[in-house]
């Protein structure tokens, strides 16, 4: 049976389209205006999810959300792009000899049997929507012919300026200036600063090498060239960042600036030995990030309160916690610019140097030299610092220093690695610093994460689907009265649905009552039992006031925090 016959059967049965909507684009189908599913969908009378749910139901065919998927270069190349893009399928995933399958068309036997004979598989198909099928042609579909064709197009070329390099490498620099390859690193560079990536990610395997960009978090496929162009690719970026090429044993590390659309952008640069070849981190550092006001970081006023409260004492310690990438060093450079005027003497000790702020004394870490955290804060101390920020706090010496710093007329900012704002206190006494340290000093605990935005331009309503409810296992009594959004994909926000993200903040603000707990060494558990007793919100909480609001979706909470 045709897909067109069983859509008409099953809308039919189900009645999700009036009989006569249904006939009058059955019409049109016949008269050849369209596909009847597109037809359908450009009439608005279903969604194209939707249709495919039915679809998904009736057939018996899991149904995959291709913008949750990631799909392995070798994989991808098991079927050629022309042949994909003819009968709208994506090969997602092969284990042995079978091989998963998205297509929007499930019931087209003739593209089975092809990629079948092409693969040499046994075929598992999946459903997914035409829409997802396309996006996923374009992400993972880029060769060599495309890179050119990008290279030939790009009218910008990138002053490049080679902070601490060496003559030689200078020269080496300009002498490659002409190169082929260095466009193509160009391309690469401007490409992430105009998608808003944070990192990019170089990774070289036996047969392939990809180019992956990290936007909003999430790491998306951007570029596969040929494996032969990993080499000379890494050779140009360790020359822009002060590298030695001849050193392909050992892990470096770099850094450089440009200047592009008016504007100075740093970038780090971390190559580390792997199995088929180096593996190139780039860190995208753009400084306008720092202009941001705590507002513009998406902190709801509640916790707003709490740090604006905080930052503004004279002295004591303000602890925010959280995992790599959770926006803990952007949050504490946005308080640091605010606070940054001529009148107050800012230090900051830092591994690495995250950004370079002019009107801030910085000092980067050299354990190699013995400057570590706690003998660079001892030095610090002795620069009359009125404000300091301890890039974090690892070991006993660097905490029990910064706590009585804190004490003593300074204002103190740092960051742990625990996965709630209580949970502070329980790493501060492992460390072997005296409770009353802690409890006199700390003037506020945070916990933060990063939940992705929703794009404003593609953004709707849509209730959130009972699998997604199952899933979750979120009680339905949670959503009354709760409107849901999520973004459908636009050019905008590069088919993610997700366009920048926002800070959750969990706060704990001590009072008498629970500097005596901490004191009493009572554990972190009871310690934030209390304070939610008091009216702290924990992150869960703020983050589910995010999706109340609109800002974010109910799967991004649930990925960020846990009830």
């Amino acid at each position: 049976m045709l897909l067109t016959d069983r859509i008409i059967e099953i809308l039919t049965k189900q009645g999700s389209v009036k009989l006569s909507d249904l006939e009058r684009v059955m019409d049109q189908h016949k008269k050849g205006e369209g596909k009847l599913s597109d037809l359908l969908v450009q009439e608005g009378l279903i969604s194209e999810s939707d249709l495919t749910m039915l679809l998904s139901n009736e057939l018996k065919l899991p149904y995959l959300n291709l913008n949750l998927f990631s799909v392995e270069p070798k994989v991808i190349q098991l079927i050629p792009r022309k042949f994909a893009e003819k009968f709208e399928i994506i090969p997602l995933a092969r284990i042995g000899k079978i091989l998963t399958l998205a297509m929007s068309d499930p019931l087209n036997v003739m593209a089975l049997d092809e990629v079948q004979r092409m693969t040499q598989c046994t075929i598992r198909p999946v459903i997914s929507t035409q829409r997802d099928i396309h996006n996923a042609l374009e992400k993972y579909y880029s060769d060599m012919e495309e890179i050119d064709d990008l290279i030939d197009a790009a009218d910008e070329e990138l002053q490049v300026i080679h902070e601490g390099m060496e003559k030689e490498s200078v020269e080496t620099a300009a002498a490659s200036e002409e190169a082929p390859v260095v466009k193509m690193v160009d391309l690469f560079l401007l490409e992430a600063i105009r998608k808003r990536a944070s990192d990019i990610h170089f990774e070289p395997y036996e047969q392939t090498f990809r180019v992956r960009y990290r936007i909003d978090g999430h790491l998306n496929q951007a570029y596969t060239p040929p494996k032969n162009m990993h080499g000379p690719l890494l050779a140009r970026l360790k020359i822009m960042s002060g590298m030695d090429i001849t050193e392909h044993r050992k892990p470096q590390d770099g850094r450089f600036k440009i200047k592009t659309q008016g504007k100075d952008i740093d970038f780090r640069f971390s190559v580390l030995p792997m199995v088929h070849g180096e593996k190139g981190v780039l860190r995208i550092l753009d400084k306008s990030t720092l202009k941001l006001s705590m507002a513009d970081l998406g902190f709801l006023p509640g916790p707003q309160e709490s740090l604006e409260q905080a930052i503004s004492k004279p002295y004591g310690m303000i602890i925010i916690t959280g995992p790599t990438g959770s926006g803990k060093s952007t949050t504490l450079y946005t308080i640091m610019n605010r606070l940054n005027t001529p009148e107050r003497n800012i230090m900051t000790i830092e591994d690495p140097v995250e950004y370079q702020v002019e009107g801030i004394t910085q000092t980067q870490v050299a354990p190699e030299i013995g400057l570590t955290f706690s003998q660079g804060l001892r030095a610090l101390l002795r620069q009359s610092p009125d404000i300091i920020l301890i890039g974090e706090i690892r070991d006993n010496e660097t905490a029990d220093i910064a706590a009585k710093a804190a004490l003593t007329g300074h204002l103190v900012f740092s960051t742990l690695h625990t996965n709630s704002a209580a949970g502070a206190v329980t790493r501060l006494l492992d460390m072997k610093v005296e409770p009353f340290l802690i409890a006199s000093s700390v003037n506020l605990l945070a916990a933060q994460r990063l939940a992705r935005r929703i794009c404003q331009n593609c953004k709707e309503e849509r209730p959130v689907a009972k699998e997604v409810l199952k899933r979750l296992q979120v009680n339905p009594d949670m959503l009354k009265n709760v409107r849901s959004y999520c973004g459908q994909g636009c050019e905008r926000c590069g088919n993610s649905g997700f366009y920048g993200r926002l800070a959750v903040l969990e706060t704990l603000d001590l009072d008498d009552e629970l500097r005596e707990m901490i004191i009493s060494r009572t554990s972190s558990d009871l310690i934030q039992q209390t304070a939610v007793k008091k009216g702290m919100k924990l992150l869960f909480d703020n983050a589910f006031e995010q999706f109340r609001r609109g800002n974010t979706t109910l799967e991004e909470v649930f990925r960020i925090a846990s009830i």
